[in-house]
């Protein structure tokens, strides 16, 4: 399974909008100016994440999307699901050779069980090796 930007960039709206949480709606046109997207793309990635009750939208002037609940409990699983579609490695079938088909569906588990267990704020709070902001610097 390869994550098309559909996936990419429907976790990197969910992540804008997990980091101003609270503050009230965010613009897509301001996400696309952040990160240097396609508006009018990210415009058809929000429709099925509002139509799966992942967003809410916001008119008038100061509109835009929020989450519909917490970054904590929204993963990365139900984003790529929701823009991508079922998690699987390959397509297979029962005819396929058990030791192959126990293989693909371990790897499928395995995917699953770490989108799943990644929520929103784990991703906007990720500070890893490596990572600029798990640096301080001195001058």
């Amino acid at each position: 399974m390869k994550i098309s930007t559909k996936g990419r960039y429907g976790l990197t709206i969910m992540m804008e909008l997990s980091g101003k949480f609270g503050e009230g709606p965010t613009s897509l046109k301001s996400i696309a100016e952040r990160n240097s997207l396609s508006e009018h793309y990210l415009e058809q990635l929000i429709a099925p994440l509002r139509n799966a009750g992942l967003v809410k939208s916001i008119r008038g002037a100061y509109g835009g999307y929020v989450l519909s609940r917490e970054p904590e409990s929204i993963t990365a699983g139900d984003v790529i699901r929701i823009l991508e579609g079922p998690i699987s490695p390959v397509d297979f079938t029962e005819e396929d050779d058990p030791a192959k088909r126990d293989l693909w569906l371990r790897i499928r588990d395995s995917i699953a069980e770490v989108l799943d267990s990644t929520t929103l704020a784990d991703l906007i709070n990720f500070k890893g090796e490596g990572h600029l902001d798990s640096y301080m610097f001195y001058i």
